[in-house]
Protein backbone atom coordinates (compact mmCIF):
# COMPACT_ATOMS: atom_id res chain seq x y z
CA UNK A 1 0.00 0.00 0.00
CA UNK A 2 1.57 3.62 -1.06
CA UNK A 3 1.76 6.22 1.79
CA UNK A 4 1.08 9.47 2.06
CA UNK A 5 2.11 12.32 4.26
CA UNK A 6 0.77 15.64 4.79
CA UNK A 7 2.39 19.00 5.14
CA UNK A 8 0.96 22.38 6.29
CA UNK A 9 2.81 25.45 6.16
CA UNK A 10 1.54 28.58 8.02
CA UNK A 11 2.51 31.76 6.13
CA UNK A 12 1.75 35.70 6.55
CA UNK A 13 -1.09 35.62 4.58
CA UNK A 14 -2.50 32.11 3.97
CA UNK A 15 -1.52 28.43 4.64
CA UNK A 16 -1.35 25.64 2.53
CA UNK A 17 -1.83 21.85 3.20
CA UNK A 18 0.16 19.55 1.00
CA UNK A 19 -0.50 15.96 0.55
CA UNK A 20 2.77 14.27 -0.67
CA UNK A 21 3.92 10.46 -1.62
CA UNK A 22 6.44 9.10 0.74
CA UNK A 23 8.02 7.32 -1.59
CA UNK A 24 9.36 9.75 -3.82
CA UNK A 25 8.13 13.27 -2.83
CA UNK A 26 4.99 13.74 -5.23
CA UNK A 27 3.16 16.36 -4.60
CA UNK A 28 -0.24 14.62 -5.11
CA UNK A 29 -2.87 17.29 -4.08
CA UNK A 30 -2.63 21.06 -2.21
CA UNK A 31 -4.80 23.43 -1.32
CA UNK A 32 -4.18 27.18 -0.13
CA UNK A 33 -6.47 28.96 2.56
CA UNK A 34 -6.74 32.33 2.42
CA UNK A 35 -6.74 33.89 6.31
CA UNK A 36 -10.13 35.53 6.14
CA UNK A 37 -9.41 38.59 8.82
CA UNK A 38 -5.32 38.78 7.27
CA UNK A 39 -2.76 40.73 9.37
CA UNK A 40 -4.86 42.83 11.79
CA UNK A 41 -2.81 46.33 12.08
CA UNK A 42 -5.32 48.86 12.24
CA UNK A 43 -8.20 47.69 14.34
CA UNK A 44 -9.23 44.59 16.61
CA UNK A 45 -11.50 42.34 14.43
CA UNK A 46 -15.84 43.29 15.42
CA UNK A 47 -14.23 46.41 17.54
CA UNK A 48 -13.55 50.06 17.04
CA UNK A 49 -10.24 49.43 19.32
CA UNK A 50 -7.85 50.92 16.93
CA UNK A 51 -4.13 50.04 17.04
CA UNK A 52 -1.07 51.45 17.77
CA UNK A 53 2.05 52.09 15.13
CA UNK A 54 4.01 49.06 13.74
CA UNK A 55 1.57 46.71 15.35
CA UNK A 56 0.87 43.30 13.64
CA UNK A 57 -1.76 40.65 14.78
CA UNK A 58 -3.60 37.63 13.65
CA UNK A 59 -6.80 35.47 14.07
CA UNK A 60 -6.14 31.67 16.03
CA UNK A 61 -9.85 30.60 13.97
CA UNK A 62 -8.22 31.63 10.63
CA UNK A 63 -5.59 28.78 11.42
CA UNK A 64 -8.04 26.69 12.37
CA UNK A 65 -9.73 27.27 8.84
CA UNK A 66 -6.61 25.64 6.87
CA UNK A 67 -7.09 22.69 8.71
CA UNK A 68 -10.71 22.10 8.20
CA UNK A 69 -10.80 23.34 5.03
CA UNK A 70 -7.54 22.00 3.28
CA UNK A 71 -6.89 18.57 5.12
CA UNK A 72 -10.61 17.31 3.44
CA UNK A 73 -9.71 19.12 0.36
CA UNK A 74 -6.22 17.00 -0.32
CA UNK A 75 -7.71 13.83 0.45
CA UNK A 76 -11.23 14.16 -1.23
CA UNK A 77 -9.50 15.61 -4.76
CA UNK A 78 -6.69 12.74 -4.47
CA UNK A 79 -8.70 10.07 -3.65
CA UNK A 80 -6.49 8.77 -0.96
CA UNK A 81 -7.58 7.07 1.87
CA UNK A 82 -6.71 8.63 5.50
CA UNK A 83 -5.90 4.90 6.17
CA UNK A 84 -2.47 5.41 4.39
CA UNK A 85 -1.38 9.09 5.31
CA UNK A 86 1.10 8.22 8.28
CA UNK A 87 2.44 11.64 9.27
CA UNK A 88 1.54 15.01 9.69
CA UNK A 89 4.12 18.56 10.05
CA UNK A 90 3.12 21.75 10.72
CA UNK A 91 5.48 24.41 9.86
CA UNK A 92 4.63 28.36 10.77
CA UNK A 93 6.18 32.14 10.57
CA UNK A 94 8.01 32.84 14.21
CA UNK A 95 8.15 34.48 16.49
CA UNK A 96 4.01 34.72 15.94
CA UNK A 97 2.86 34.03 19.75
CA UNK A 98 -0.37 33.69 21.38
CA UNK A 99 -1.46 33.48 25.17
CA UNK A 100 -3.60 30.62 26.38
CA UNK A 101 -5.19 29.81 28.97
CA UNK A 102 -5.15 26.50 30.89
CA UNK A 103 -6.96 24.51 28.79
CA UNK A 104 -5.26 25.61 25.29
CA UNK A 105 -7.75 28.32 24.45
CA UNK A 106 -6.47 31.93 23.20
CA UNK A 107 -6.95 34.78 25.54
CA UNK A 108 -8.30 36.69 22.76
CA UNK A 109 -11.47 34.00 21.96
CA UNK A 110 -12.75 34.69 25.46
CA UNK A 111 -15.10 37.04 27.33
CA UNK A 112 -13.87 39.90 28.95
CA UNK A 113 -10.44 39.34 26.54
CA UNK A 114 -12.23 40.05 22.91
CA UNK A 115 -11.65 43.98 23.17
CA UNK A 116 -7.58 43.35 24.61
CA UNK A 117 -4.92 44.13 21.76
CA UNK A 118 -2.70 42.23 23.96
CA UNK A 119 -4.64 39.05 24.01
CA UNK A 120 -4.34 38.52 20.48
CA UNK A 121 -1.95 36.90 18.18
CA UNK A 122 1.31 38.86 17.71
CA UNK A 123 2.65 38.17 14.45
CA UNK A 124 6.24 37.65 13.52
CA UNK A 125 6.50 41.28 12.15
CA UNK A 126 4.91 42.79 15.46
CA UNK A 127 7.11 45.28 15.89
CA UNK A 128 5.99 47.37 18.80
CA UNK A 129 7.91 45.85 21.22
CA UNK A 130 11.53 47.53 20.09
CA UNK A 131 12.07 49.42 23.17
CA UNK A 132 11.74 45.77 25.32
CA UNK A 133 14.12 45.03 22.91
CA UNK A 134 16.38 46.97 23.48
CA UNK A 135 16.00 46.68 27.02
CA UNK A 136 16.29 42.91 26.99
CA UNK A 137 19.45 43.72 25.11
CA UNK A 138 21.04 45.92 27.47
CA UNK A 139 20.38 44.08 30.16
CA UNK A 140 21.62 40.98 28.53
CA UNK A 141 25.22 42.76 27.88
CA UNK A 142 25.65 44.56 31.29
CA UNK A 143 25.48 41.21 32.85
CA UNK A 144 27.66 39.19 30.32
CA UNK A 145 24.65 36.73 29.62
CA UNK A 146 26.37 33.99 27.41
CA UNK A 147 23.39 33.17 25.00
CA UNK A 148 23.61 36.97 23.59
CA UNK A 149 26.63 35.42 21.28
CA UNK A 150 24.29 33.43 20.00
CA UNK A 151 22.10 36.19 18.63
CA UNK A 152 24.43 38.40 17.06
CA UNK A 153 24.81 40.43 20.40
CA UNK A 154 21.56 41.82 19.75
CA UNK A 155 17.30 41.17 20.64
CA UNK A 156 15.07 41.53 17.92
CA UNK A 157 11.91 42.63 18.69
CA UNK A 158 10.50 39.56 16.74
CA UNK A 159 11.45 37.55 19.51
CA UNK A 160 9.21 35.99 22.16
CA UNK A 161 10.56 37.15 25.00
CA UNK A 162 10.43 41.28 24.24
CA UNK A 163 6.85 40.20 23.55
CA UNK A 164 6.09 39.00 26.66
CA UNK A 165 7.74 41.93 27.93
CA UNK A 166 5.70 44.17 26.30
CA UNK A 167 2.48 42.41 27.29
CA UNK A 168 3.97 42.91 31.38
CA UNK A 169 4.55 46.43 30.46
CA UNK A 170 1.31 47.63 28.52
CA UNK A 171 -1.40 44.73 29.75
CA UNK A 172 -0.60 43.16 33.04
CA UNK A 173 -3.59 41.86 33.90
CA UNK A 174 -3.11 39.79 29.93
CA UNK A 175 -0.22 38.64 31.59
CA UNK A 176 -1.77 37.44 34.98
CA UNK A 177 -4.36 35.43 33.09
CA UNK A 178 -1.93 33.49 30.37
CA UNK A 179 -1.25 30.29 32.08
CA UNK A 180 1.57 29.75 28.70
CA UNK A 181 2.63 31.85 26.25
CA UNK A 182 3.45 29.81 23.15
CA UNK A 183 4.53 29.85 19.71
CA UNK A 184 1.75 29.39 17.16
CA UNK A 185 3.21 26.20 15.53
CA UNK A 186 2.98 24.87 18.96
CA UNK A 187 -0.30 26.03 19.46
CA UNK A 188 -1.24 24.06 15.88
CA UNK A 189 0.43 20.76 17.32
CA UNK A 190 -1.43 20.97 20.47
CA UNK A 191 -5.09 21.42 18.86
CA UNK A 192 -3.83 18.58 16.56
CA UNK A 193 -2.93 16.26 19.13
CA UNK A 194 -3.91 17.34 22.48
CA UNK A 195 0.15 17.93 23.97
CA UNK A 196 1.61 20.91 24.16
CA UNK A 197 5.47 21.11 23.75
CA UNK A 198 7.81 23.36 22.35
CA UNK A 199 9.43 23.12 18.86
CA UNK A 200 13.12 23.44 18.97
CA UNK A 201 13.55 26.55 16.04
CA UNK A 202 11.16 28.78 17.90
CA UNK A 203 12.34 27.65 21.43
CA UNK A 204 15.91 28.18 20.03
CA UNK A 205 16.05 30.73 17.65
CA UNK A 206 13.27 33.05 18.91
CA UNK A 207 12.84 32.13 22.73
CA UNK A 208 16.96 32.30 23.34
CA UNK A 209 16.45 28.69 24.70
CA UNK A 210 19.70 26.80 24.35
CA UNK A 211 19.78 23.53 27.20
CA UNK A 212 17.49 26.23 28.35
CA UNK A 213 15.91 29.64 28.79
CA UNK A 214 17.91 32.00 30.51
CA UNK A 215 17.86 32.03 34.17
CA UNK A 216 15.59 33.32 36.69
CA UNK A 217 17.98 35.64 37.96
CA UNK A 218 18.03 37.41 34.24
CA UNK A 219 13.79 37.38 34.00
CA UNK A 220 13.65 38.67 37.65
CA UNK A 221 15.95 41.49 36.76
CA UNK A 222 14.38 42.33 33.66
CA UNK A 223 10.94 42.86 35.55
CA UNK A 224 9.71 41.11 38.55
CA UNK A 225 6.83 39.52 37.20
CA UNK A 226 8.96 37.75 35.15
CA UNK A 227 10.28 35.51 38.26
CA UNK A 228 10.02 31.92 37.51
CA UNK A 229 8.49 32.60 33.91
CA UNK A 230 10.56 29.55 32.08
CA UNK A 231 9.02 27.11 35.10
CA UNK A 232 5.64 28.35 34.08
CA UNK A 233 4.29 30.48 31.43
CA UNK A 234 7.50 29.00 29.25
CA UNK A 235 7.29 25.60 30.41
CA UNK A 236 6.95 22.34 28.12
CA UNK A 237 9.43 19.80 26.77
CA UNK A 238 11.73 20.89 23.59
CA UNK A 239 11.23 18.82 20.97
CA UNK A 240 13.79 18.82 17.76
CA UNK A 241 12.36 18.43 13.92
CA UNK A 242 11.01 15.27 13.41
CA UNK A 243 10.46 13.90 16.75
CA UNK A 244 6.38 12.63 16.98
CA UNK A 245 4.41 14.52 19.97
CA UNK A 246 1.42 12.46 19.51
CA UNK A 247 -1.24 11.26 17.28
CA UNK A 248 -4.38 13.04 15.65
CA UNK A 249 -6.68 13.55 18.44
CA UNK A 250 -10.65 12.06 17.87
CA UNK A 251 -12.29 15.65 17.36
CA UNK A 252 -9.48 16.54 15.18
CA UNK A 253 -9.96 13.06 13.27
CA UNK A 254 -13.77 13.88 12.89
CA UNK A 255 -13.22 17.55 10.91
CA UNK A 256 -10.23 16.53 8.85
CA UNK A 257 -11.01 13.19 7.33
CA UNK A 258 -7.60 12.18 9.28
CA UNK A 259 -7.54 8.72 11.05
CA UNK A 260 -7.30 9.00 15.13
CA UNK A 261 -3.48 8.27 16.22
CA UNK A 262 -2.10 9.61 13.13
CA UNK A 263 1.53 10.55 13.73
CA UNK A 264 2.02 14.69 14.11
CA UNK A 265 5.26 15.93 14.39
CA UNK A 266 6.78 18.85 16.35
CA UNK A 267 6.61 22.22 14.72
CA UNK A 268 9.05 23.88 13.19
CA UNK A 269 9.95 27.46 11.33
CA UNK A 270 8.66 28.02 7.89
CA UNK A 271 11.86 29.05 6.74
CA UNK A 272 13.57 25.97 8.11
CA UNK A 273 11.05 24.01 6.65
CA UNK A 274 11.69 25.36 3.29
CA UNK A 275 15.38 24.52 3.73
CA UNK A 276 13.91 20.76 3.89
CA UNK A 277 12.28 21.09 1.28
CA UNK A 278 14.26 22.96 -1.37
CA UNK A 279 16.60 19.36 -0.64
CA UNK A 280 19.40 20.87 1.61
CA UNK A 281 20.78 18.55 3.83
CA UNK A 282 24.32 19.36 4.09
CA UNK A 283 26.31 22.08 5.27
CA UNK A 284 27.15 25.34 3.32
CA UNK A 285 24.49 25.62 1.31
CA UNK A 286 22.33 28.64 2.46
CA UNK A 287 18.70 28.57 1.31
CA UNK A 288 17.19 32.06 0.89
CA UNK A 289 13.63 31.81 1.78
CA UNK A 290 12.18 34.53 0.22
CA UNK A 291 8.47 35.99 0.59
CA UNK A 292 7.12 38.81 2.45
CA UNK A 293 10.61 39.06 4.13
CA UNK A 294 13.83 37.00 3.34
CA UNK A 295 15.43 34.10 5.68
CA UNK A 296 18.78 33.50 4.82
CA UNK A 297 19.10 29.52 6.48
CA UNK A 298 22.97 28.04 6.65
CA UNK A 299 24.37 24.52 8.67
CA UNK A 300 28.20 24.01 9.67
CA UNK A 301 29.11 21.50 11.89
CA UNK A 302 30.75 24.44 14.53
CA UNK A 303 29.05 26.36 16.42
CA UNK A 304 30.43 30.71 15.78
CA UNK A 305 28.98 33.45 16.71
CA UNK A 306 28.61 36.23 14.21
CA UNK A 307 27.26 39.87 14.30
CA UNK A 308 24.06 40.18 12.84
CA UNK A 309 23.27 36.52 12.98
CA UNK A 310 19.70 36.29 14.17
CA UNK A 311 20.41 32.96 16.02
CA UNK A 312 22.77 29.74 15.52
CA UNK A 313 21.09 27.00 17.16
CA UNK A 314 22.50 22.79 17.48
CA UNK A 315 20.16 20.69 16.00
CA UNK A 316 17.50 23.88 14.73
CA UNK A 317 17.39 22.81 11.16
CA UNK A 318 18.59 18.89 11.31
CA UNK A 319 19.63 16.87 14.23
CA UNK A 320 23.40 16.59 13.73
CA UNK A 321 24.18 20.69 12.92
CA UNK A 322 24.61 23.82 13.65
CA UNK A 323 21.38 25.95 12.10
CA UNK A 324 22.21 29.54 11.55
CA UNK A 325 19.71 32.22 10.29
CA UNK A 326 20.03 35.49 9.20
CA UNK A 327 17.24 37.72 7.40
CA UNK A 328 15.88 40.43 5.70
CA UNK A 329 12.73 42.02 7.20
CA UNK A 330 10.78 43.01 3.90
CA UNK A 331 11.61 42.01 0.44
CA UNK A 332 8.03 40.94 -1.15
CA UNK A 333 6.44 43.46 1.14
CA UNK A 334 9.14 46.11 -0.14
CA UNK A 335 8.20 45.26 -3.71
CA UNK A 336 4.01 44.97 -2.77
CA UNK A 337 4.78 48.49 -0.73
CA UNK A 338 6.10 49.90 -4.21
CA UNK A 339 3.12 48.77 -6.56
CA UNK A 340 0.42 49.21 -4.07
CA UNK A 341 1.65 52.70 -3.43
CA UNK A 342 3.23 53.85 -6.89
CA UNK A 343 2.89 51.30 -9.84
CA UNK A 344 -0.87 52.34 -10.24
CA UNK A 345 -0.10 55.46 -11.16
CA UNK A 346 1.41 53.87 -14.24
CA UNK A 347 -0.44 54.52 -17.45
CA UNK A 348 0.81 51.86 -19.72
CA UNK A 349 -0.86 49.11 -17.83
CA UNK A 350 -4.51 47.84 -17.69
CA UNK A 351 -4.77 45.82 -15.21
CA UNK A 352 -7.89 46.89 -13.60
CA UNK A 353 -5.96 46.66 -9.85
CA UNK A 354 -4.38 43.53 -10.68
CA UNK A 355 -0.90 43.93 -8.55
CA UNK A 356 -0.04 40.35 -10.59
CA UNK A 357 -0.07 42.23 -13.79
CA UNK A 358 1.61 45.35 -12.34
CA UNK A 359 4.62 43.16 -11.36
CA UNK A 360 5.19 41.81 -14.48
CA UNK A 361 5.21 44.76 -16.19
CA UNK A 362 7.42 46.24 -13.60
CA UNK A 363 9.60 43.43 -14.19
CA UNK A 364 9.93 43.97 -18.07
CA UNK A 365 10.42 47.44 -17.84
CA UNK A 366 12.87 47.55 -14.99
CA UNK A 367 14.94 44.67 -17.32
CA UNK A 368 15.55 46.82 -19.96
CA UNK A 369 17.48 49.02 -17.60
CA UNK A 370 21.37 47.78 -17.80
CA UNK A 371 23.18 47.52 -14.29
CA UNK A 372 24.12 50.77 -13.10
CA UNK A 373 21.78 52.94 -15.73
CA UNK A 374 18.85 54.10 -13.23
CA UNK A 375 21.78 55.72 -11.29
CA UNK A 376 19.56 55.05 -8.10
CA UNK A 377 20.70 53.63 -4.89
CA UNK A 378 18.24 52.46 -2.26
CA UNK A 379 18.66 50.71 1.46
CA UNK A 380 16.37 48.38 1.85
CA UNK A 381 15.05 48.72 5.25
CA UNK A 382 11.55 49.56 5.29
CA UNK A 383 10.75 47.24 7.42
CA UNK A 384 14.04 47.93 9.69
CA UNK A 385 17.07 46.17 9.33
CA UNK A 386 17.31 42.69 10.39
CA UNK A 387 20.93 41.04 9.68
CA UNK A 388 23.02 42.51 10.32
CA UNK A 389 22.41 45.49 12.20
CA UNK A 390 19.26 44.06 13.85
CA UNK A 391 17.46 47.50 14.17
CA UNK A 392 13.85 47.85 13.78
CA UNK A 393 13.90 51.22 14.19
CA UNK A 394 16.38 52.07 11.01
CA UNK A 395 14.18 53.16 7.74
CA UNK A 396 14.32 52.64 3.59
CA UNK A 397 16.04 55.07 1.82
CA UNK A 398 16.75 56.19 -1.91
CA UNK A 399 19.03 58.37 -3.55
CA UNK A 400 19.56 60.23 -6.75
CA UNK A 401 16.04 60.60 -8.41
CA UNK A 402 15.60 63.16 -10.75
CA UNK A 403 12.81 64.33 -12.40
CA UNK A 404 13.25 61.97 -15.27
CA UNK A 405 13.41 59.07 -13.03
CA UNK A 406 10.23 56.23 -13.95
CA UNK A 407 8.69 53.88 -11.57
CA UNK A 408 10.46 51.50 -13.21
CA UNK A 409 13.59 52.43 -12.70
CA UNK A 410 12.79 52.44 -8.45
CA UNK A 411 11.58 49.11 -8.54
CA UNK A 412 14.96 47.81 -10.12
CA UNK A 413 16.84 49.86 -7.49
CA UNK A 414 14.49 48.05 -4.59
CA UNK A 415 15.21 45.01 -6.30
CA UNK A 416 19.22 45.63 -6.09
CA UNK A 417 18.93 46.47 -2.67
CA UNK A 418 17.66 43.47 -1.71
CA UNK A 419 20.24 41.87 -3.29
CA UNK A 420 23.03 43.89 -1.74
CA UNK A 421 21.43 43.55 1.63
CA UNK A 422 22.45 39.89 0.73
CA UNK A 423 25.64 40.01 -0.30
CA UNK A 424 26.08 41.84 3.00
CA UNK A 425 24.99 38.78 4.76
CA UNK A 426 26.56 36.36 2.51
CA UNK A 427 30.04 38.50 3.32
CA UNK A 428 29.24 38.92 7.84
CA UNK A 429 29.32 34.72 7.39
CA UNK A 430 32.21 34.40 5.56
CA UNK A 431 34.18 37.10 7.13
CA UNK A 432 33.55 34.77 10.38
CA UNK A 433 34.84 31.88 8.95
CA UNK A 434 31.71 29.92 8.06
CA UNK A 435 31.73 29.09 4.32
CA UNK A 436 28.66 29.73 1.84
CA UNK A 437 29.37 26.88 -1.35
CA UNK A 438 25.97 27.00 -2.87
CA UNK A 439 23.00 29.48 -3.18
CA UNK A 440 19.49 28.40 -2.84
CA UNK A 441 16.26 30.07 -3.66
CA UNK A 442 12.93 28.97 -2.33
CA UNK A 443 9.63 30.40 -1.65
CA UNK A 444 7.00 32.26 -3.70
CA UNK A 445 9.32 35.44 -5.20
CA UNK A 446 11.90 33.38 -6.59
CA UNK A 447 9.43 31.30 -8.86
CA UNK A 448 7.62 34.52 -9.84
CA UNK A 449 10.26 36.96 -10.57
CA UNK A 450 12.80 36.15 -12.42
CA UNK A 451 14.40 39.46 -13.18
CA UNK A 452 14.84 39.46 -9.23
CA UNK A 453 16.97 35.97 -9.20
CA UNK A 454 19.23 37.45 -12.04
CA UNK A 455 20.15 40.45 -10.25
CA UNK A 456 20.66 38.60 -7.11
CA UNK A 457 23.05 35.78 -8.95
CA UNK A 458 25.03 38.79 -10.43
CA UNK A 459 25.29 41.02 -7.28
CA UNK A 460 26.56 37.72 -5.66
CA UNK A 461 28.35 36.53 -7.84
CA UNK A 462 27.40 33.34 -7.73
CA UNK A 463 24.83 30.81 -8.95
CA UNK A 464 21.74 30.31 -7.61
CA UNK A 465 19.44 27.10 -7.41
CA UNK A 466 15.25 27.45 -7.54
CA UNK A 467 13.78 24.19 -6.77
CA UNK A 468 10.81 23.20 -9.23
CA UNK A 469 8.83 22.07 -6.36
CA UNK A 470 6.28 25.11 -5.71
CA UNK A 471 6.00 23.97 -2.20
CA UNK A 472 9.11 23.93 -0.45
CA UNK A 473 7.94 24.83 3.17
CA UNK A 474 5.57 22.44 2.85
CA UNK A 475 7.24 19.97 1.61
CA UNK A 476 9.76 20.33 4.20
CA UNK A 477 7.06 19.97 6.74
CA UNK A 478 5.70 17.01 5.54
CA UNK A 479 9.30 15.85 5.31
CA UNK A 480 9.01 16.07 9.05
CA UNK A 481 5.90 14.45 9.29
CA UNK A 482 7.54 11.07 7.01
CA UNK A 483 9.74 11.21 9.43
CA UNK A 484 7.58 10.95 13.12
CA UNK A 485 5.41 8.53 11.31
CA UNK A 486 8.07 6.30 10.98
CA UNK A 487 8.32 6.47 6.76
CA UNK A 488 12.05 7.27 7.58
CA UNK A 489 14.45 6.87 10.50
CA UNK A 490 16.60 10.22 9.58
CA UNK A 491 15.97 13.63 8.17
CA UNK A 492 18.46 13.00 5.86
CA UNK A 493 17.23 9.86 4.32
CA UNK A 494 13.54 11.22 3.99
CA UNK A 495 15.04 14.73 2.33
CA UNK A 496 16.57 12.29 -0.45
CA UNK A 497 13.61 10.86 -1.06
CA UNK A 498 10.99 13.85 -1.49
CA UNK A 499 12.89 16.48 -2.17
CA UNK A 500 13.26 15.28 -5.87
CA UNK A 501 11.82 18.26 -7.75
CA UNK A 502 15.01 19.45 -9.42
CA UNK A 503 16.09 23.04 -9.62
CA UNK A 504 15.75 25.84 -12.26
CA UNK A 505 19.32 27.55 -12.47
CA UNK A 506 20.59 31.33 -12.61
CA UNK A 507 23.87 31.71 -13.28
CA UNK A 508 25.70 35.51 -13.10
CA UNK A 509 26.62 37.54 -16.22
CA UNK A 510 30.04 38.16 -15.79
CA UNK A 511 29.48 41.59 -17.81
CA UNK A 512 27.64 42.51 -14.69
CA UNK A 513 29.84 41.70 -11.92
CA UNK A 514 32.22 44.25 -11.64
CA UNK A 515 29.50 47.03 -11.82
CA UNK A 516 27.35 45.55 -8.99
CA UNK A 517 30.81 45.06 -7.54
CA UNK A 518 31.45 49.25 -7.66
CA UNK A 519 27.24 49.60 -7.05
CA UNK A 520 28.23 47.15 -3.45
CA UNK A 521 30.73 48.93 -2.32
CA UNK A 522 28.53 52.42 -2.06
CA UNK A 523 25.55 50.00 -0.57
CA UNK A 524 28.03 49.41 2.01
CA UNK A 525 28.99 53.32 2.22
CA UNK A 526 25.35 53.63 3.12
CA UNK A 527 24.73 50.98 4.73
CA UNK A 528 27.38 52.40 7.10
CA UNK A 529 26.52 55.99 7.49
CA UNK A 530 22.99 55.56 8.19
CA UNK A 531 23.29 52.07 10.31
CA UNK A 532 26.13 52.76 12.31
CA UNK A 533 27.77 55.93 11.93
CA UNK A 534 25.17 58.66 11.73
CA UNK A 535 23.34 60.61 14.01
CA UNK A 536 20.24 58.39 13.97
CA UNK A 537 18.48 60.67 11.70
CA UNK A 538 16.14 58.09 10.20
CA UNK A 539 15.24 57.14 14.05
CA UNK A 540 14.68 61.12 14.94
CA UNK A 541 12.63 61.24 11.98
CA UNK A 542 10.63 57.91 12.84
CA UNK A 543 10.03 59.52 16.28
CA UNK A 544 8.83 63.32 14.98
CA UNK A 545 6.61 61.24 12.57
CA UNK A 546 5.05 58.95 16.00
CA UNK A 547 4.47 62.10 18.21
CA UNK A 548 2.48 64.84 15.61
Amino acid sequence: MRKFVIGIDYGTESGRVLLADVENGKEVAAHVTQYPHGVITSALPGSERKLKRDWALQHPEDYLRVLIEGIPTVLKSSGVDPAQVIGVGVDFTSSTILPIDEKGIPLCLKDGYRDHPHSWVKLWKHHAAEAEAVQVTELAVSRKEPFLKRYGGKVSSEWMIPKILQVVHEAPEVYDRADQFVEAADWLVFRLTGNLVRNLAGAGYKGMWHDGFPDNDFFQALHPSLEGIAATKLRGEVLAPGRKVGGIRPEIAELTGLLPGTAVAAGMIDAHAAVLGAGVSEPGKMVMVMGTSTCHMLMDSKEKFVEGVAGVVRDGIIPGYYGYEAGQAAVGDLFGWFVKNLAPRVKEVESNGDSGALHEWLEWKAGRYRPGETGLLALDWWNGNRSVLMDADLTGLLISCTLSTGPAEIYRALLEATAFGTRKIIDTFEGNGIPVTELYAAGGLPKRNHLLMQIYADVTGRSIKVPLSNETGALGAAICGAVAGGGYDTMEEAIRHLAQSGYKVYTPNAEHISIYDDMYQMYLNLHDHFGRDSDQLMKKLKMLSASV
